[in-house]
């Protein structure tokens, strides 16, 4: 029977992780793609994350390797296969957590990927490194919000909302050039990211202020409600209670 990453014991993950890191440090150590793509390509979606970690990681780690990861990764994102170059991002998203500027073709490439699990990647490194790594990674978002693909205007809304859920300021002026995005996917997007940096200490402070300057006063109101949505539904983690962030509403929106 086929094993997979979670059908072994700890000490057996254990190993399995410094497998990989090492037969990857070899491949990439030799240029030798074809060790990265037995790991790439694997069916197990932990084993294709314990792989892009430890790319990651050898990045770092190693001075002489991150012209060869480059390279490599490079090729390895016109592969036919999705799950290679899905976890080609995923790996660009490690090292761009530190150097966004080496792996930045990266995304603008994998942002236009056929396949959704690729353009997924994309958005899920977006909010990892938007967390870890703003300046740069906002920079780059910004170019593609009025994007005539409204898919990549909706990924880009998505993929900064983490740095906004403890630094909204960070954030909202990008939101807000949104506001009159008449997509409905992008607009429902939108709603949501702006409901998730409105809980924790201090957000929703933010968050109302700035909607109260905003001139679409019909979305600001559907934002508001799913802010008040969001109150109750994270209720385990939002540093309000429902109650108290509708009284704080009720005194302080506006419009």
């Amino acid at each position: 029977m086929f094993m997979t990453f979670y059908n072994l014991s700890k000490p057996q993950r254990k190993k399995k992780v410094a497998e990989i890191k090492g037969d990857l440090l070899f491949g990439i150590e030799k240029n030798n793609p074809q060790i990265l793509i037995t790991y790439f390509s694997d069916e197990d979606t932990y084993i294709r994350k314990v792989a892009y970690q430890a790319v990651g990681k050898i990045y770092q780690e190693k001075e002489n390797a991150d012209k060869k990861i480059i390279n490599i990764l490079n090729k390895l994102l016109k592969d036919k296969h999705h799950h290679i170059r899905q976890t080609v991002i995923n790996a660009a998203g490690e090292i761009g957590m530190k150097d966004f500027e080496v792996v930045q073709s990266l995304f603008d490439r994998g942002l236009f990927d056929e396949h959704h699990t690729v353009r997924n990647a994309v958005i899920g490194s977006v909010k990892k490194m938007g967390k870890k790594n703003p300046k740069p990674i906002l920079t780059w978002a910004k170019q593609y919000l009025h994007h005539p693909d409204k898919e990549i205007r909706r990924e880009i809304c998505h993929g900064i909302e983490l740095r906004g859920r403890t630094h909204p300021r960070d954030i909202l002026p990008l939101l807000k050039e949104l506001q009159h995005d008449k997509t409905a996917r992008v607009r429902d997007t939108l709603v949501h990211v702006l409901g998730q940096i409105s809980y924790k200490k201090g957000c929703l402070e933010t968050v109302i202020a700035e909607l109260n300057v905003w001139k679409n006063i019909e979305l600001t109101r559907d934002a508001v409600e799913e802010i008040i949505d969001v109150h109750e539904r994270y209720k385990d983690f939002a540093v309000l209670s429902q109650k108290q962030a509708i009284q704080y509403i009720q005194k302080n929106f506006r419009n």
